[in-house]
């Protein structure tokens, strides 16, 4: 960092304070430490926590253990006055894999495999889950106004199974940003998708998953799907659930299709038109499961550090990771233990050494607020909470800063921040890490609509500017192109797979470079005389705009 950006850095410090001896210099050393991130990891990541699932042994010694550190750091407990926990009630379903059946008749005949043709789960927290219904073919399930998009052209599904393509529709070269070009809307998500099959009354839905589109292989579907499931406790307000969710592969879909006369290749191509309407196949889908069924809670951490300005100090920087990981599962290789270090181990790690680095540093005039959520796996069940009940009030949290997957191969020279170009938090942190011959790479995948599969949008979807901050794949010492050679094999072999385990030889100078830029991305934010704001086009913009007029 060159010793105009440190200057700028320090400002605000040595205003506050009046004593320059007190300010940062550029020949400072990192507050984060590589050692301190190995510490937390190889903890975090061992066998002993059974893969950190919600509502385990396993997922009650992780809280306890991000609890006691942060006490320790002598970061304030940020539940009330007392509490470092925020109670997260989550009904666990599980179908018994013996009981689960799905069987095609009418114009089609099958028996669909579970895992190796379709994985279903039930849609809600019931003792026993059935969708009888006929399979018709939505398209991409979207019903988007701003589009001028609708999938259904009020056509009734009630009591229908929906069988509906992955992601949003493809932009064509006569109107390359629609449902924003290549990177995904909202509208592509899974989420959204079984949304909108609830509020249209359908029985159930499949989606088609293909790995391109998808963004990952048919074994993390497996592997993420076939076993118990979590949900939050349901809003009686909401429509009624959908009785089974689930995925059916490419290649099953196609066969089915193909018995009854229909080409999954046309009707994918129908589906890319605004004149799309839902074709019914005349195939019956009878999908069941018998379900055990409890009710219990895991727990949000949450601390907070306190600002220095009174005129500010209610207003909050919050730092995010999930604790969470999928626990004891399917056995793979002979391990049946997630132990989820990269994802998400090392980003826990991380917060809690910036929170570290928060507590005994100079405080900035804000409060800095840091949120170790549960059940990200689960859905973002945990940050989705959070985002319900706030433990401060959501228009006082001024920017979230969330860490999903930290580096562990070595120091970068790009980021990767999902939603830089969303707010003025983008361009803000552009601005501070130049200096370093650090620049932000565009998401080499935007198709695969990372925004909206990590806890940051679930600040995003209640008006809190946020962003997701993660290493890019340009390694110092190394030559181009292994970086996106690691990434992809990573995936591939160690994405929601046992094999994400703790290794001793991993390379956390990157995860300290990567913390320390999180750290002072927060101190000056919290420093700040203007606040971060949503881009005009922003698709929160309109939340904050409200939450803000609501103070």
């Amino acid at each position: 960092m060159t010793r105009s950006a440190v200057l700028l850095f320090i400002a605000p410090f040595f205003i506050l304070s009046g004593s320059p001896a007190r300010a940062q210099t550029d020949n400072a050393p990192s507050r984060i430490s590589a050692q301190e991130i190995d510490a937390h990891l190889r903890f975090l990541a061992s066998d002993l926590l059974e893969g950190r699932a919600p509502a385990t042994r396993g997922g009650r010694i992780t809280e306890e253990y991000i609890a006691t550190e942060l006490q320790a750091f002598g970061v304030k407990p940020g539940v009330g006055d007392s509490s470092y926990f925020q109670r997260v009630p989550i009904d666990v379903v599980k179908a018994d894999p013996a009981t689960i059946r799905v069987v095609a008749s009418g114009k089609a005949s099958a028996n669909l495999r579970f895992t190796d043709d379709v994985v279903v789960w039930p849609g809600s927290a019931t003792d026993a889950s059935n969708a009888r219904g006929e399979l018709v073919f939505v398209g991409y399930g979207a019903v988007a106004p701003e589009y001028k998009w609708d999938d259904f052209k009020n056509t009734d599904v009630r009591g229908k199974i929906l069988l509906v393509l992955v992601n949003d529709p493809p932009a064509p070269a006569s109107e390359p940003n629609l449902f924003g070009g290549k990177a995904m809307t909202y509208y592509g998500r899974w989420t959204y998708k079984y949304e909108e099959a609830e509020r249209r009354g359908a029985a159930g839905m499949l989606i088609v998953h293909t790995t391109g589109p998808a963004g990952y292989p048919w074994h993390v579907v497996v592997n993420s799907n076939s076993t118990e499931h979590r949900l939050l406790l349901r809003d009686p307000k909401a429509p009624p659930p959908i009785g089974v969710r689930g995925w059916i592969t490419d290649s099953a879909a196609t066969a089915l299709l193909a018995q009854a006369g229909l080409n999954m290749a046309q009707l994918r191509k129908q589906a890319e038109s605004r004149d799309f309407r839902p074709v019914s196949t005349g195939i019956i889908i009878d999908a069941s499961m018998k379900n055990s069924l409890q009710h219990m809670s895991a727990n949000n951490v949450i601390g907070v550090v306190r600002g220095i300005d009174p005129k500010v100090r209610d207003e909050y920087v919050a730092y995010s990771a999930h604790w969470d990981h999928f626990g004891i599962g399917p056995v793979v290789n002979g391990d049946s233990i997630y132990n989820g270090a990269v994802d998400n181990a090392s980003g826990v790690a991380t917060v809690l050494a910036i929170a570290h680095a928060a507590a005994e540093g100079i405080k900035p005039r804000r409060s800095q607020l840091f949120i170790f959520v549960t059940a990200e796996e689960s859905g973002l069940l945990g940050s989705a909470y959070f985002g319900e009940h706030p433990t401060v009030p959501a228009s006082k949290i001024i920017a979230a800063l969330n860490m999903d997957v930290v580096n562990v191969l070595g120091r970068v020279r790009d980021l990767n921040v999902m939603g830089d170009n969303k707010s003025s938090l983008g361009p803000t942190l552009a601005q501070m890490v130049r200096a370093q011959g650090i620049r932000l790479s565009p998401d080499a995948h935007p198709e695969a609509g990372h925004f909206y599969r990590s806890d940051h949008f679930s600040f995003a979807k209640v008006g809190i500017p946020a962003i997701s901050i993660g290493p890019g794949v340009d390694y110092v010492g190394k030559p181009a192109g292994w970086g996106q050679k690691q990434a992809e094999d990573w995936t591939e072999h160690n994405y929601h797979q046992p094999s994400d385990e703790y290794r001793s030889d991993w390379d956390l100078t990157g995860a300290a470079q990567l913390g320390e830029i999180v750290y002072r991305l927060g101190v000056a934010l919290g420093n700040a005389e203007r606040v971060p704001t949503w881009n005009a086009d922003a698709e929160f913009k309109a939340m904050r705009d409200a939450s803000r007029k609501g103070q």
